[in-house]
């Protein structure tokens, strides 16, 4: 009977929600509308019951809400603080971001394929903290001895404490659960790998630091959404806006987080659009405050770094070579810094040509020959990354050996030349040899003497962009030279030739002619002393042109990172199964090591939680469709889960699915931030799921199994860290497969190399 009963009373509901449930009232913007007066008695005592039931509950559960967020925030800090000066020497790759944050402390220029902000910050947390930027971080295994290095770590490590946090209140305010955000935090906080990635001198905890900060303050944003125009709309507005910029400011994987807060952006203005209570011109204040808010403010903060960024390098470094002459004039203790030459190519000059691709070197000639097999056995012309009088060329017209009489000539676009190498005299030549290792490309060689020579030494100047009759402007022009007999043009290949080379670059001629920065030149030093000299701060490039300059280096470098020989490089699919992890420090085991490795337990629930979230919400779409019962608490899941969790799904997708586009070389540690995404996912999907128990059992025995799944995942999230936990915090002795190591028994996949 009592089966029976309930049967009838499910098709009573069904039949009762398949007539209301499709029909949805949209919710008045104004809440002090005249309208809502029209509403009956009835309505106001009802919404007045619900308002007072929903703030007791809300006050109610304000006191624990505030006890869990407190034992997230020391978890959080504890582990990740934890041991944070060990190991006492250099780690992975602290030994090129701690070096550019010595780099800022004494105003050296340097290059890096990433924005300055992650370096800016590291710099600024040293020179506070103490340190004084002399350490030198010349490779992994280096003692800091005395150097005051845990202020650096220890920033990295505080802004890495706040990701579980973030974690917990973003899935707090998409799911309205305190059980989701708390096992969310659980799978960040008891994750070694999030751990190890914490606590050393890194850019991604920054990174991540402002991926999560834009994440919640768009959700806060969106909650807003009924309030807008007040101060806490345009705060959340304006703090994503802020940490959008921070975000890019540090990597450019910080576009990701852009374009997501960008579709939610398209997503809402949609709305907007839709809602007919809204005039245009309201409509057109929703979007005018967004491009504020969040295109204009963060393009500004972000242009705003680095204009510190280029007020604080203002010294001579590494980093000269990576940009044009005129860059390097601005830069003191550069040999183009305050000097005076020409402003103009003239015939009789005495020059250097240096090639603009990346670290491009000088154009280069020495007595030496190329060796048999290279090509024709004549003078080597090669591309030299320092500066030597060996780069000094002479500039001719091409039918007269000896220097001009009188004002010499303007060299002009179009205009056939000879260049005479100053020390050795032989002419720049090409001639149709295959060139030593690029060999689709012809040999470029020194021939002649004393500026004797033939056809083959004539290369025609180009402007690029330029026309007929246009003058080359020192620093400022890029040229290519066209070789005239075989029409090549003049190329830097960028591969380093053997000893007989002494390891310099090669030069070729490519008949090629496409424009690209391997054939492009430009004058850097001029001397003639038949012409007036002015001062090359005249010349210097104005803030947009190396804001500019700076950005095409950076694309350029980093479409540049190609896998090295036998170097390990990881691949996307490796990433969400854990497949391989990353050496921070130590080989053998006398020495203290590291090993970037996710908890095995945390990454393999997330991945079998997004198969579970893909089938719960095809099944919640279904029975939405269907018109099915499902209740007021069953309906508030699958919103949850279509709503909240789709924006985090898309989230993972946005910071993962990119990487299988990329050429460049790839990393373990590139993944973490699409895990952020993948774990805040879980939690929203598990705490669903076993709030799901009454599905398959009545109360009290659905309640018992929803409180043992959640302990049983806890346990194992725990044992987990407890198992792997010397992988983040380091270890010492016998490696896994030895006998009587910490790790014996754990080393559960081969590819895992601890």
């Amino acid at each position: 009977m009592a089966k029976e009963e309930c049967i009838s009373q499910w098709n009573e509901t069904t039949l009762r929600n398949r007539k209301v449930f499709p029909t949805f009232t949209p919710v008045s913007k104004d809440t002090n509308s005249q309208t809502a007066g029209n509403s009956s008695e009835d309505d106001t005592r009802s919404s007045n019951g619900a308002a007072a039931a929903q703030f007791s509950a809300e006050e109610s559960n304000e006191s624990p809400g505030k006890v869990l967020l407190m034992l997230v925030v020391g978890l959080s800090f504890s582990t990740r603080l934890y041991k944070i000066t060990e190991p006492p020497h250099v780690c992975w790759d602290e030994t090129h971001f701690g070096k550019m944050g010595s780099y800022y402390i004494n105003r050296t220029f340097f290059f890096d394929v990433h924005p300055p902000l992650g370096k800016m910050l590291i710099g600024l947390a040293g020179y506070v903290t103490g340190y004084d930027g002399t350490f030198p971080f010349l490779k992994p295994g280096d003692k800091y001895e005395h150097h005051n290095y845990w202020g650096m770590r220890g920033f990295c490590a505080v802004l890495g404490s706040f990701l579980p946090i973030f974690a917990y209140l973003i899935v707090l305010e998409l799911s309205q659960s305190p059980t989701a955000a708390l096992i969310t935090a659980t799978l960040l906080i008891f994750d070694t790998g999030s751990i190890s990635i914490s606590q050393y001198i890194l850019l991604d905890p920054i990174l991540m630091f402002f991926i999560m900060a834009a994440m919640f303050c768009m959700v806060k944003f969106n909650q807003q959404r009924y309030r807008p125009f007040t101060a806490s709309w345009w705060l959340w507005l304006v703090l994503c806006g802020v940490n959008l910029a921070g975000a890019l400011g540090v990597k450019f994987v910080g576009l990701f987080i852009i374009l997501l807060v960008g579709l939610n952006t398209i997503w809402d203005l949609w709305r907007l659009l839709g809602d007919l209570s809204l005039s245009l011109m309201d409509i057109a204040k929703h979007f005018l405050a967004r491009i504020v808010g969040l295109i204009l403010l963060p393009l500004f903060l972000y242009v705003a770094v680095f204009a510190v960024h280029f007020v604080v390098l203002n010294k001579s470094g590494p980093g000269d070579g990576f940009f044009s002459s005129a860059f390097q004039s601005r830069l003191i203790g550069n040999n183009l810094h305050n000097a005076s030459m020409p402003e103009y190519l003239a015939y009789g000059s005495t020059i250097t040509v240096k090639n603009l691709r990346i670290a491009g070197g000088y154009l280069h000639s020495h007595w030496h020959l190329y060796p048999e097999g290279a090509g024709a056995k004549q003078q080597q012309v090669t591309s030299y990354l320092h500066k030597d009088f060996n780069n000094l060329w002479l500039v001719h017209r091409q039918d007269e050996n000896n220097s001009e009489s009188g004002t010499p000539d303007l060299v002009r676009h179009g205009d056939i030349i000879r260049l005479e190498h100053k020390e050795t005299t032989r002419n720049l030549h090409a001639h149709l040899h295959e060139a030593p290792l690029t060999k689709k490309h012809f040999q470029v060689t020194g021939y002649g003497i004393n500026g004797s020579g033939d056809t083959n030494d004539l290369w025609q100047v180009e402007v690029c962009g330029g026309r007929k009759g246009d003058l080359v402007k020192v620093l400022r022009s890029k040229v290519r030279f066209l070789h005239r007999g075989t029409g090549c043009v003049l190329y830097s290949s960028g591969k380093t030739l053997p000893k007989w080379g002494w390891e310099q670059v090669e030069v070729t001629c490519s008949p090629y002619l496409k424009e690209s920065p391997s054939s492009q030149w430009n004058i850097e030093d001029h001397i003639n002393p038949k012409l007036p000299n002015i001062s090359l701060s005249l010349l210097k490039p104005h803030f947009l042109e190396i804001l500019l300059e700076s950005h095409i280096v950076m694309i350029r470098g980093n479409s540049g990172l190609k896998p090295k020989d036998n170097e390990m490089n990881s691949k996307p699919w490796h990433w969400p199964i854990n497949y391989q992890g990353l050496r921070f420090s130590g080989v053998n085991e006398t020495e203290y090591r590291v090993y970037l490795l996710g908890n095995p337990v945390v990454w393999w629930i997330n991945l079998l939680s997004l198969g579970l979230y893909l089938i719960m919400v095809a099944v919640a779409s279904v029975a939405l469709q269907r018109g099915f019962s499902l209740g007021q608490k069953r309906i508030k899941h699958c919103h949850v889960l279509m709503r909240g969790g789709g924006l985090l799904l898309l989230g993972w997708l946005l910071h993962y699915a990119p990487f299988y586009t990329m050429g460049r070389v790839l990393y373990y540690h590139h993944y973490f931030p699409a895990m952020l995404f993948s774990s805040m996912l879980s939690g929203m999907t598990l705490d669903i799921l076993l709030r799901s128990a009454d599905l398959l059992l009545r109360p009290p025995c659905s309640d018992w199994l929803q409180r043992a799944g959640q302990m049983g995942l806890l346990l194992s999230v725990l044992y987990g860290f407890y198992l792997f936990h010397p992988l983040a915090y380091g270890m010492t002795g016998p490696l896994a497969h030895e006998p009587g190591s910490a790790m014996t028994g754990l080393k559960w996949m081969d590819s895992w190399e601890f």
